[in-house]
């Protein structure tokens, strides 16, 4: 093989050109082979009315993916098929690419598209040629006419859709392109498309033989109503999935700005670096356990991230202070749940979970701040988040203590049941606890640590901005 072949094989457009050169010499052929085994166009009046329905269908044509459509002129070609033999059927399958839009709109105005005219022209001929091939070698399997009408139309239909679905994956993996969204679109075809047309075109055929001809006029409204209804399907879920990838990039979004959050806060207070990434990790498998819907389990997981983003906005040097605080101290250090809710809530996307921060230092006894709040008039979340935070905060050393056991951590909590925290969050916890390793219980496992090593000297423009709004 010499280095110019080599060099067209491996260019995708050098690649195509030899495709496509392919495909019109096999078109070729199989016209040929038809004519010189005696197939001719049997009433002609009738397929050329076919071919122009097909070309009409094709205008309508539904984008599946990048480089595949799906239209109703496989309905005219299949019954072409049935009918009148395989050279009509390809006549029908070649000419329903004269419809295609961009044959006279192209949206290149200075290239119009051959390539693809002539790429699935010649492969929809050979498709509806082997479609009446199939078709009427089937056609007298069954002994009553309509019987074998019905069979004929669904062999020719399963062999027509598998050549036009084997088609546009073969040219996409020629052009370089990903083959595999086009097999997920494409494939579940072969299941739908020949118990729908098969029937249609019986039908037809049956209508056509037995009451007249110009029964053929009447397939194109239905059909056309059948492509619109799929249209809309096909928009529908296009706007499912436009709508389900918005969210993950939002979800994505939420998270990189509550670790931006995180970050701003340990660079103001390196001593508690982590303590966030735990308190969200244990809410999240708190809220697990307990068996709370999905949506739930990630808000605990947010809200436990930023629960303590309001500690930015307190006075230099609280938080530093190795000593046991004052009175006063101890008022101001209580007001950063306030001071995070006000922080959150300058973001539309984060109103609820600054609720729930503003809550997370309540009390069941009604005895915690900023508002005191009781029982379940506490959000749930913050509920779950008040035992992470308390247990995290026990076992973590502290300038002005040692962290406690875990053992002594959890006796804690048991004892605060049902007066400081949630008695189910508290059972909940207690019982991952008891089946979790110490890497785990002490928060030192590869996953607490995620926002520990951040660089939290890029945080200090954000601090200031952040501080301000606090």
């Amino acid at each position: 093989m010499t280095q110019a072949v080599q060099r067209v094989l491996t260019h995708p457009q050098g690649r195509t050109l030899l495709y496509v050169g392919a495909l019109v010499a096999a078109a070729s052929l199989t016209c040929a082979g038809l004519l010189l085994a005696g197939y001719g166009l049997e009433d002609p009046i009738s397929v050329v009315a076919l071919a122009a329905a097909a070309a009409i269908g094709e205008r309508s044509s539904v984008r599946l993916t990048k480089s595949a459509e799906q239209s109703i002129s496989v309905l005219p070609t299949l019954l072409a098929a049935v009918l009148f033999g395989p050279l009509a059927a390809a006549a029908v399958g070649g000419a329903s690419m004269l419809g295609d839009p961009e044959l006279t709109s192209p949206p290149n105005p200075d290239r119009a598209p051959r390539l693809k005219w002539a790429t699935y022209s010649s492969a929809r001929f050979i498709s509806g040629a082997a479609t009446g091939l199939a078709a009427q070698a089937a056609i007298n399997l069954v002994p009553s006419e309509f019987g074998g009408l019905i069979v004929a139309s669904l062999i020719g239909a399963v062999v027509g859709e598998v050549l036009g679905v084997a088609f546009p994956l073969l040219t996409a993996a020629v052009r370089g392109r990903s083959v595999s969204e086009g097999a997920r679109t494409l494939l579940p075809l072969l299941i739908l498309v020949p118990p729908v047309y098969a029937p249609t075109a019986a039908l037809l055929a049956f209508m056509y033989l037995e009451v007249s001809p110009w029964t053929l006029a009447l397939f194109l409204i239905p059909a056309m109503a059948a492509q619109r209804l799929y249209g809309l399907y096909q928009t529908e879920r296009n706007l499912a999935a436009e709508l389900s990838v918005a969210n993950d990039t939002l979800e994505r979004a939420n998270l990189q700005f509550a670790a931006a959050l995180i970050a701003t806060l340990d660079a103001r207070d390196r001593y508690t670096a982590g303590h966030s990434a735990a308190v969200a990790i244990y809410s999240r498998d708190i809220a697990k356990r307990m068996d709370l819907p999905d949506e739930i389990q990630e808000q605990a997981y947010l809200c436990g991230l930023v629960h303590d983003i309001g500690k930015i906005g307190l006075p230099p040097g609280l938080l530093e202070k190795p000593g046991a605080l004052t009175l006063e101290e101890r008022r101001q250090m209580q007001e950063h749940s306030a001071i995070g809710e006000r922080i959150l809530a300058n973001v539309d996307e984060y109103s609820e979970i600054s609720i729930i921060v503003r809550f997370h230092h309540e009390r069941i006894d009604g005895q915690g701040y900023p508002d005191g709040l009781a029982g379940e008039s506490i959000p749930l979340v913050s509920r779950i988040i008040a035992v992470a935070d308390a247990y995290n905060a026990m076992t973590s050393d502290r300038p002005y203590r040692d962290a406690m056991p875990s053992r002594v951590a959890r006796l804690r909590l048991a004892q605060a049941a049902d007066s400081q925290f949630e008695t189910a969050a508290v059972a909940a916890f207690e019982a991952i606890l008891a089946g979790a390793d110490e890497e785990y219980r002490l928060a030192r496992r590869a996953d607490f640590q995620a926002f520990v090593h951040k660089d939290v000297d890029s945080a200090a423009s954000t601090f200031s901005a952040v501080a301000d709004v606090a």
